[in-house]
């Protein structure tokens, strides 16, 4: 009789190790995301389902990819807790019994996609780009469109060149928070747009941008290359008194170098971007070819490079950049029709990624 409930108890526990996650209907798993902010919210689902629609702020990793676990673990912490999601639920009940195996707090939405849907909640087409600081805090780059961002961190909505109407409509009114600060990089219409500026625009937004584009619009802060501002993260301090979470915003040149091509950007106007924030490098270079202060450029995590001949740079002169930058990730950006395709072959130190940022 011993050895049968001794095995009986032993089988009871096998099953729940095995099922060590938890499930979570839509309501709950939307209100556990809204509630901690640190929650690293999956997509399972294949590249083109997510394509197709898909809960903002998450990442996409597929299930079905080989070394699923592999990539998870190169983008997801164990000491934050995950949340996974697919179109029913049987996938991502699958990738939270392996990622639980693997030391991860996860919990499971029962219905996925289809009954998030159902339930009317809303969903978002931008892919999303998660990194960490070195204290461990999340930041949340969310790829809109060409040369437009927006990086989450701390609570804080930080929007760089926003624009709605260019290329494919954003509406950024019904898709995005009121900013606490939206950096320009310069005045072309790609990049500055008053009217998204306005809707973004509350308070306590803080405008940072170029002179020329200053002059345009009447508002904001000028901002010159080689200045730098301090974002205070927590209650409004003086600028001389940063803490290592703050963010430190420095404004570096971005102009074009190929003869006959200065007219496009010219050297001293627009501002490149290099953002720092406990330790992470953020460079949005903004319209440039690889000018030569890229060599001052150190410690670079990601680097978001243009590749948009002959108006920036061409795949081979983003190469160039890279290998000088040598960040951990690039992003090619404003890309438009040029064929990037060739540039992570030539980059195999870095890791390349190829998005939606035409």
């Amino acid at each position: 009789m011993y050895k049968t409930v001794s095995a009986l108890c032993f089988s009871l526990l096998s099953v729940l190790s095995c099922r060590a996650y938890s499930d979570l209907d839509v309501d709950k798993f939307e209100s556990s995301l809204a509630a901690d902010p640190g929650i690293q919210l999956v997509d399972v689902r294949t590249p083109e389902e997510y394509a197709e629609g898909h809960l903002a702020l998450s990442v996409n990793i597929d299930w079905k990819e080989e070394g699923f676990l592999e990539m998870a673990e190169k983008q997801l912490r164990k000491d934050r807790p995950v949340f996974v999601y697919c179109r029913s639920g049987r996938r991502s009940a699958e990738a939270a019994k392996a990622l639980q195996k693997r030391g991860y707090e996860v919990s499971n939405m029962l219905g996925g996609y289809l009954s998030w849907m159902q339930a009317g909640k809303p969903v978002t087409k931008y892919e999303l780009e998660r990194f960490y600081t070195d204290g461990g805090l999340p930041v949340d780059i969310t790829l809109i469109k060409h040369g437009s961002l927006e990086i989450r961190y701390k609570g804080l909505s930080i929007q760089v060149d926003p624009v709605a109407e260019y290329g494919k409509h954003t509406d950024y009114a019904a898709e995005f928070p009121k900013a606490d600060y939206i950096l320009v990089t310069h005045e072309h219409p790609d990049h500055l747009e008053d009217a998204t500026i306005a809707t973004l625009t509350e308070e306590k937004t803080r405008l940072i941008l170029n002179q020329k584009s200053r002059d345009m619009i009447s508002r904001g802060e000028v901002i010159g290359n080689g200045e730098k501002r301090i974002f205070p993260t927590g209650e409004p301090r003086p600028e001389s008194c940063v803490f290592p979470e703050d963010i430190i915003l420095e404004a570096v040149p971005a102009y074009n170098t190929t003869p006959g091509r200065e007219k496009f950007h010219p050297k001293g106007n627009g501002n490149g971007y290099v953002l720092t924030m406990d330790g992470l490098r953020i460079y949005i270079a903004g319209d440039t070819e690889n000018v030569p202060e890229m060599a001052g450029l150190t410690d670079i995590d990601v680097a978001f490079l243009p590749v948009n001949q002959p108006f920036t740079m061409t795949p081979e002169q983003c190469i160039s950049a890279a290998k000088v930058l040598q960040p951990k990730v690039l992003i090619p950006y404003h890309y438009s029709k040029t064929d990037i395709g060739g540039i992570p072959a030539a980059l195999p130190g870095i890791d390349v990624r190829i998005r939606q940022m035409q």
